[in-house]
């Protein structure tokens, strides 16, 4: 019985993973998709329009547990410090959320990071099919360089490190 268990656990724990990956339509070394999002003054950005520096990109939804565990890791850890870097841009994208439901989730979580919203999965849907938190790491020339899938902050500090590396 216990050798079952384990054989059921292990099947079912890679299937998962399995799934996670195949979710993931780009892969680190890739050239970035590129896209518009528009920004809270009402007017658009291209990611290409950020080559140079280095983009994390991440996607949350507020009713997410574990992207409610991660943003307050990324407020402090990461948009404290390099908020004012040329060379950094931090794009926190709500999928499935409005400006209103991002503004409000914001304003009651005290948060002051960059939120934009991806009403329809567009530029998601670019980068993955499934699964959140997800945060993308664009190197200066524009390549895929740390593809995560959920939160631990053991990760979270090695996608810290990949940044301080690619900042040099």
């Amino acid at each position: 019985m216990k050798a079952f268990l384990l054989i059921s656990f292990i099947l079912i724990f890679t299937c998962k993973l399995k799934a996670q990956d195949e979710a993931t339509l780009v892969k680190i070394g890739d050239k970035a998709p590129n896209f518009t999002f528009e920004t809270e003054n009402g007017k658009t950005k291209q990611l290409s329009e950020l080559k140079g520096k280095v983009v994390w990109i991440n996607f949350f939804a507020t009713w997410c547990p574990p992207c409610r565990q991660e943003l307050p890791h990324l407020q402090k850890e990461v948009y404290n410090k390099l908020k004012n870097n040329p060379n950094f841009e931090l794009i926190i994208l709500g999928r499935e959320h409005t400006w209103a439901e991002i503004n409000k989730f914001k304003t009651d979580n005290k948060f002051n990071m960059p939120f934009y919203p991806d009403v329809e999965r567009k530029v998601f849907s670019l980068y993955a099919n499934q699964n959140i938190p997800r945060n993308f790491i664009i190197d200066k020339e524009g390549k895929i360089a740390v593809a995560s899938i959920g939160f631990n902050e053991k990760e979270f500090k090695e996608i810290i490190e990949k940044i301080d590396e690619l900042m040099k």
